[in-house]
């Protein structure tokens, strides 16, 4: 999964999400690597976290190798619940990345083992708290306003992180790639000296905007085969 995503982007997959019809669930503003760089693409692997590591290591007794731990941790900003500890256990049980909703620590120490860890960013604490576990803890987790279960496939670069059911993976990534296509296609013509406003025929498109105000670029872009905005 992961070498499929390497050529493609999380906007090329946000883009042919659209494109297809598939729910868009984007991971909140502020979801971010902490080493850039690291592309990431494998099935979800949950789980909700409750202030003790124990719910992590039994998640890593069922992980299969490429799987992504997705940590919930509803999005709290009072609390590191993973570190350099998970990020080697993780990496011991074949898991090929964090991805979590809150903050990690241990920043040198992840950066040195060089798994590839998503997250709000970092700060010192740990868990202070021991939460009553929910039934769900190991089949499904949040993140942001979104349900993910081993039935997704998680998406992750330097723009962000990205859920698609497993279902609708292949057509996605198909789409996202014709589009890469096009869009290469156009850029290599503008860096060439044909602009991007000739090559979508921007002047026709203005000249049918006067005529027909509901007239839409998406529209032009469609009958004209150009990539952006779609």
């Amino acid at each position: 999964m992961s070498k499929a995503f390497a050529d493609l982007s999380t906007p090329l997959v946000a883009d042919a999400c659209v494109r297809n019809g598939v729910p868009l669930r984007a991971a909140p503003t502020g979801i971010g690597p902490v080493l850039p760089g690291r592309p990431i693409a494998g099935r979800v692997l949950p789980v909700r976290h409750y202030g003790s590591v124990d719910v992590f290591l039994e998640a890593f007794g069922g992980a299969e190798p490429g799987d992504v731990l997705i940590v919930d941790n509803g999005g709290r900003s009072d609390e590191a619940c993973i570190g350099d500890l998970t990020a080697l256990e993780a990496e011991a049980a074949g898991v090929a990345a964090l991805v979590v909703w809150g903050l990690h620590r241990d920043t040198p120490e992840l950066v040195e083992i060089g798994l590839p860890v998503f997250s709000y960013g970092a700060y010192p604490p740990g868990p202070m708290r021991l939460d009553e576990r929910e039934p769900e803890a190991l089949t499904t987790a949040w993140f942001g306003e979104h349900l993910v279960s081993a039935d997704d496939v998680v998406f992750g670069d330097d723009d962000g992180v990205l859920f698609v059911a497993a279902e609708h993976v292949d057509t996605v990534s198909a789409t996202a790639r014709r589009i890469r296509d096009v869009e290469r296609e156009q850029a290599r013509r503008i860096r060439s000296g044909e602009t991007l406003r000739r090559q979508t025929t921007f002047a026709e498109y203005m000249e049918r905007r006067a005529a027909d105000p509901s007239y839409t670029f998406r529209q032009h872009l469609r009958r004209t085969g150009g990539a952006i905005e779609e």
